[in-house]
């Protein structure tokens, strides 16, 4: 399948998925990323925010409050087409609602890319190899490339988003660390 066909056949099974399935799984997701020892050792995390259908990163961000953590999560500018990390201290307000469902910070601080030790990153599906098909617009890719950022890069999917090949082009970056509702997969040592 080519990337446009692969992310309608991930939308789909994402959509098809219940939302007590979706619930129960997304812990499970949460509850094997919390015990990796890359986001132990991580004092500033960054993580999406996520929408209804995506694996739900509340508990990984409250988690991470509890145990200290400095906790960013992307700003969008849509007009320069980027994401600038930027403190995040609550889940209840601070946000705007914007494309499709996204929250979006309106203040919080920026973070320093050198600071931040371990970024969260959706997709829409993921490889055996840790290439990450998102939704288009390459933000994270884009994110990914800053030569300041030297954080971890996990991606978080259910199973039935992880397939064997996924096609590349040149500037997609690939995640160091895969955590879904069954397992945690490791792409790249140097990161472990």
């Amino acid at each position: 399948m080519d990337k446009t066909q692969l992310r309608q056949h991930f939308r789909e099974v994402l959509l098809d998925m219940s939302p007590e399935d979706r619930c129960t799984r997304s812990r499970k997701v949460c509850q094997n990323l919390i015990q990796t020892e890359q986001f132990a050792k991580a004092g500033t995390i960054m993580t999406y925010l996520s929408l209804p259908h995506e694996v739900d990163t509340a508990e990984i961000i409250l988690y991470a409050w509890q145990k200290g953590k400095t906790v960013a999560a992307p700003k969008i500018s849509w007009q320069q087409r980027h994401m600038i990390p930027v403190e995040i201290k609550t889940l209840e307000t601070g946000f705007s609602t914007e494309v499709a469902g996204l929250r979006n910070p309106v203040r919080g601080a920026p973070v320093p890319f050198e600071e931040i030790e371990m970024v969260i990153t959706p997709g829409l599906g993921f490889d055996k190899s840790g290439n990450r098909l998102g939704r288009g617009s390459s933000y994270y890719d884009r994110f990914f490339s800053n030569d300041g950022l030297k954080a971890v890069r996990c991606g978080l999917a259910f199973t039935e988003q992880v397939v064997d090949k996924i096609m590349v082009i040149q500037h997609d970056v690939p995640v160091d660390m895969l955590v879904t509702d069954e397992t945690v997969i490791y792409f790249n040592s140097a990161k472990s």
